[in-house]
């Protein structure tokens, strides 16, 4: 008999704990969630704002992690950027406001490529993360960006312009009752990159909260990296 998928289901997955040393001499603290069967593509998630009570167990990631690898046959890894605690550990060194962050971004982007050879890979980020994404996510390599709830934070109009030479395709999620960026302000400061797809999200808050809200956050992500899987099953 099936069951519908709850806030705290977790499906059946091959989960890996790792460490990523970044070229300033950190080490990271970082987890990957693998199908047991067919392999669709990776996902690697930038966690939102540590200062805030971000990290790699942040709900959406978490829920993506149960479940992303049984429904659609994607892994997903995540990871705490410097100084960040979660219940898999801390990862070295202080926060730097996305600063020195940029090591982090690009160390395991690349363990993801070097060492745990994931194909068909996409950046996902949200909030603090989109910034982290925007900024320092350039590696040739992965597919795209995928943008959960951009505050716009620290990103500059030059750092956005950048993506103006990179063909690859990034698509932010706009909460309609963001608490940062509403989808109308998102329009204004987006401009300055017309290839970016906007959605904007009826009814959605800055958090995701509630399972209607993490159900279209994980069906946008699938969107991208294994369309053939949807929709998404709702029960197990």
């Amino acid at each position: 008999m099936s069951e519908i998928i709850r806030a705290n289901t977790v499906l059946p997955s091959k989960r890996t704990q790792f460490k990523v040393r970044t070229k300033d001499g950190l080490d990271l603290v970082a987890e990957i969630a693998e199908p047991l069967g067919e392999n669709t593509g990776a996902i690697l998630c930038l966690h939102p704002l540590p200062t805030a009570g971000g990290m790699m167990d942040s709900h959406v990631y978490k829920k993506a992690a149960n479940r992303l690898p049984a429904l659609a046959g994607i892994s997903v890894v995540r990871f705490n950027t410097r100084g960040t605690t979660s219940d898999a550990g801390t990862s070295e060194g202080h926060f730097d406001n996305g600063v020195s962050e940029r090591h982090d971004v690009e160390a395991v982007l690349a363990y993801c490529f070097d060492e745990l050879k994931l194909a068909n890979l996409w950046v996902v980020g949200w909030s603090f993360g989109t910034d982290l994404a925007l900024q320092h996510a350039k590696d040739a390599r992965h597919k795209g960006l995928i943008l959960l709830s951009p505050p716009l934070r620290t990103s500059t109009p030059e750092q956005l312009a950048y993506w103006n030479s990179d063909p690859r395709p990034i698509i932010a999620l706009i909460p309609e009752f963001d608490d940062y960026l509403k989808p109308h302000q998102a329009r204004e400061r987006f401009a300055i990159v017309p290839h970016i797809k906007l959605i904007a999200v009826d009814e959605a808050k800055h958090l995701w909260i509630g399972e209607p809200s993490v159900y279209r956050v994980l069906s946008e992500i699938t969107k991208c990296v294994a369309p053939e899987k949807l929709p998404l099953p709702t029960e197990y």
